[in-house]
């Protein structure tokens, strides 16, 4: 396949880069149209070029397998993380919001970065809410709770999620991943102190601005989804150790029993929630269905339009994308970490993360046991490249997307899509630019 192929996910990413800047209105009612379109330009020729079988199995293996998956377990995050409540008032100082990413950023490892972000986000957007400036600790949230955090565990993220399914030992992550995570989060959070400390003095001339949270104790409320958020983790591990060796065909796609168990225990843990979880709860939380909406069509979008970039890097050497594929390996025939770490990395910011750790896996040998061994630093070069520099862009991970858009359903000023590559470009390349030479250069 050749690089025009490439072309309706380039769209895509384009009209999610430009929508809401350039054509706001027309993007907020019909987004989902829009992502459609792009989707139908690559279910389309496929099914004309290579016959409608083929063409129906690909897109449909996408949605089954993969798709669904991840928008359940998104789903269920949401809602029953949405039934948490951390009521009160935290005024956002330059040391409170320091502390609250840090926290957050140690719960991505064990809730998932989706968890710990849906949990999370609304108190720290409460906290700022009467700053003038306060995108900024909504940006360095997704760098730290969104992303970076959740390198230590297989939980923590998609990508790492994918290697322990491929025999990488559970606790591999959190022995060989803890430099890179405590260097890179560490960094980046020095960065953002000093930056808040800057806009908070600012502040201190401006006009003030009456707190619309009136101050009360803090306390943690909703506690009946902190059972079912443990579920949702046992569900995962669950499917990853019970292997009863049985499938269903469901149009001509295999779905393996462990999965679709997985998946409707899932499923009825956010139904659990939305039972047990007080409705003043969500409402103080300002939780809605908008933003979970917004995301789920716009990564089916993605997932289609991905599927031929995908087969093109899979094709390795034979593809259109071999010159690219040929950085990883050294004139010697040894992996170039550094490459690897920054070509997974880079194709992490725009594609789904866990699909790209996957396709760098292989090319790495995919043997589990040789890669967490004699080619451990290749394999952690692979896992950080992946999580960490999710957090370049919007879509770089799923709960980029969700964050950006509850914050903006708050009235938070967030920048669009390139000014946001602004902020990553200027704090995240650099950072990564110095970890990457330190560790694997």
């Amino acid at each position: 396949m050749s690089l025009w192929w490439a072309l309706p996910f380039a769209g895509l990413l384009l009209s999610i880069a430009t929508g809401p800047l350039v054509f706001h209105h027309v993007w907020e009612h019909h987004y989902g149209k829009i992502t459609a379109g792009w989707a139908a330009l690559v279910v389309v020729p496929l099914a004309i070029v290579f016959g409608m079988p083929s063409a129906t199995e690909a897109v449909l293996h996408t949605l089954l397998t993969e798709y669904m998956s991840f928008i359940i377990l998104l789903f269920a995050l949401y809602t029953i993380s949405g039934g948490v409540l951390l009521a009160g008032n935290i005024h956002g100082t330059p040391l409170v919001n320091a502390g609250l990413l840090l926290a957050g950023a140690l719960l991505a490892s064990v809730i998932g970065t989706t968890g710990a972000s849906m949990i999370l986000i609304r108190p720290i957007l409460r906290a700022n809410d009467n700053r003038p400036f306060n995108a900024h600790v909504v940006i360095f949230f997704i760098f730290l709770v969104s992303n970076i955090g959740g390198s230590l565990t297989p939980l923590g993220d998609p990508p790492l999620f994918v290697g322990f399914l491929r025999g990488v030992d559970f606790f591999w992550t959190t022995a060989n991943l803890w430099r890179e995570t405590l260097f890179t989060g560490g960094l980046v959070l020095i960065v953002f102190l000093g930056i808040d400390i800057m806009l908070h003095r600012r502040e201190g001339g401006t006009p003030k601005i009456k707190d619309p949270t009136p101050d009360k104790e803090v306390r943690l409320r909703g506690l009946p989804n902190i059972p079912l958020l443990a579920g949702v983790i046992g569900a995962i591990l669950l499917s990853a150790t019970w292997k009863p060796g049985f499938s269903i065909s469901i149009l001509g796609i295999g779905l393996e029993l462990q999965n679709l168990v997985r998946d409707a225990i899932i499923l009825a843990l956010a139904g659990a929630s939305l039972a047990v979880s007080r409705k003043s709860h969500r409402e103080a939380n300002g939780f809605s269905w908008g933003p979970i909406a917004e995301v789920a069509k716009l990564f089916a979008g993605i997932f289609i339009a991905i599927v031929p970039v995908i087969a093109i890097l899979r094709a390795g050497p034979g593809g259109a994308l071999a010159p690219l594929v040929a950085l990883v390996t050294s004139p010697s025939g040894q992996p170039n970490d550094l490459a690897y770490f920054w070509l997974t990395g880079a194709l992490s910011s725009f594609l789904d993360n866990a699909p790209t750790y996957l396709v760098f896996f292989e090319l790495a040998g995919g043997d589990a046991k040789h890669l967490m061994t004699e080619a451990a630093s290749t394999l952690a070069a692979i896992s950080t490249g992946a999580v960490f520099m999710g957090a370049n862009t919007y879509i770089g991970n799923a709960p980029n997307f969700m964050v950006f858009a509850i914050a903006r359903h708050r009235g938070v000023k967030m920048p669009g899509f390139f000014g946001y590559m602004a902020w990553s470009g200027l704090v995240l390349i650099p950072t990564f630019l110095i970890a990457g030479f330190l560790f694997f250069g």
